[in-house]
C-alpha cells in the first residue's frame, strides 16, 4: 500500500488511532496522535502487481492469487467488480472503490439527457458481475464470462496497479507486441515527457 496525501499535520507525534475512512476522492487511513489527539488523513493507493499462472476448476472457480488478496485486504477491499474490458478479450477485476470512482467519473462525462451518451453508460456499468472470495480466496467466473473471455482452463491474472486483468493464458501471450515494437511505441510516448527525472 503506497500513502500520499496528507491533509492535516501538526508537530511530531506518535500514533494510537489508525482507522480506515472513506471520504471523497478514495480510501484513507485516520491517523490520530498520542501527544495532543491531532488528527490527520493520509490517502492510501493500492498497488496490484504481478503476473501469475493458474487454472479454474470444472465449476469455473479460481483461486485469487495471494499477493492481490493481501493488497485487497490491506486497503479494506471486500469486494470486487468484474466486467469484460473494453477493447481487450480479456476480464477485469475492480476493487469496489476503483470501480466506484470510474463510474463517477464516466457519470461525469456523459450527459443523461444524451440519448447516446446514457447508452454508453448503461452498457458500461450492466455487463457486470459483483464478486466475493470464499473463504479459501476463490471467486466463480460465470459461462458467459468464460466466452466473452476464451477463457477454457489456464488463465493468467495480470496486475495493472489499480484493477487486476484475467486473460486466457494463450491470448495473453498472443496480445504481447514484438519488443521492439514495444520500445518504439514507449519512446514515443513517453520520450518528450519533461517531468521524468533521470
Amino acid at each position: 500500500m503506497i500513502y500520499s496525501g496528507v491533509l492535516k499535520v501538526k508537530k511530531p507525534f506518535k500514533f494510537y488511532s489508525h482507522k480506515k475512512v472513506e471520504k471523497s476522492g478514495g480510501i484513507f487511513r485516520k491517523l490520530t496522535t498520542f501527544a495532543d489527539e491531532s488528527t490527520f488523513y493520509v490517502q492510501e493507493h493500492m498497488r496490484l502487481l504481478g503476473n501469475i499462472e493458474a487454472k479454474i476448476d470444472a465449476k469455473g472457480r479460481a483461486f485469487l492469487p495471494a499477493t492481490f488478496r493481501k493488497v485487497l485486504q490491506a486497503g479494506g477491499e471486500e469486494r470486487l467488480v468484474m466486467r469484460k474490458d473494453v477493447f481487450q478479450p480479456c476480464l477485469v477485476l475492480y476493487p469496489e472503490s476503483v470501480w466506484n470512482e470510474q463510474m463517477d467519473a464516466l457519470r461525469q462525462r456523459l450527459n443523461r439527457w444524451n440519448k447516446q451518451q446514457q447508452q454508453v453508460f448503461r452498457q458500461f456499468v450492466s455487463g457486470l458481475e459483483i464478486v466475493t472470495l470464499d473463504g479459501n480466496g476463490r471467486f466463480l467466473i460465470p459461462k458467459r464470462y468464460q466466452r466473452m473471455a476464451e477463457i477454457e482452463q489456464d488463465i493468467k491474472f495480470v496486475g495493472m496497479g489499480d484493477t487486476i486483468e484475467i486473460w486466457s493464458s494463450p491470448k495473453a501471450e498472443q496480445q504481447q507486441m514484438a519488443p521492439e515494437d514495444f520500445e518504439t511505441l514507449l519512446e514515443e510516448l513517453m520520450g518528450d515527457d519533461t517531468s521524468s527525472t533521470e
